[in-house]
C-alpha cells in the first residue's frame, strides 16, 4: 500500500473545506468559497498564502503569461477550488499543468459546486 502525500496536511485542508460548504452549500461564487476557505485554514493553523503566481518557462524562455495559484498551502501543496456544477478530467488536466509549472507534487481540486462536496487529489 502506497503512503499518500502529505496526508495530515490533506485531511485538515479538505475538512476545513467540508465546513465551508456545509455553511454555504452551493450556489456561491468561487471567490466567496475562498474567503470562507480563508477563516477555516486560520483555524486550522496552516500556513497558506492565497492567489500565488508562478511562471511559465518554455525552452528555458520565461513566458510573459502565467498561472495564479487559489491557494498555496505550508508551501507544498496548491489547492484549487471550484464553484461549478462537476469537476471533469480538463480540470484535473489543468491542476496537473499547475503542478508543473509550480515544480510542486500535489494538488487538491475542491469543488463547492455540486450538493456534496467533491475534491480529488491530483499528484505529478
Amino acid at each position: 500500500m502506497s503512503k499518500l502525500l502529505f496526508k495530515e496536511t490533506s485531511y485538515k485542508i479538505i475538512g476545513a473545506c467540508m465546513e465551508v460548504h456545509k455553511e454555504l452549500g452551493k450556489g456561491f461564487a468561487e471567490i466567496v468559497y475562498g474567503d470562507a476557505l480563508e477563516i477555516e485554514l486560520k483555524k486550522q493553523q496552516l500556513s497558506y498564502e492565497r492567489e500565488v503566481m508562478f511562471n511559465i518557462t518554455y525552452k528555458n524562455v520565461k513566458l510573459p503569461h502565467y498561472y495564479i495559484a487559489d491557494f498555496l498551502i505550508n508551501q507544498k501543496i496548491i489547492l484549487e477550488i471550484k464553484a461549478i456544477e462537476s469537476l471533469t478530467s480538463s480540470h484535473v488536466k489543468q491542476t496537473l499543468n499547475y503542478l508543473a509549472a509550480s515544480k510542486l507534487h500535489l494538488g487538491l481540486l475542491v469543488n463547492f459546486g455540486e450538493d456534496s462536496l467533491s475534491y480529488k487529489r491530483v499528484v505529478l
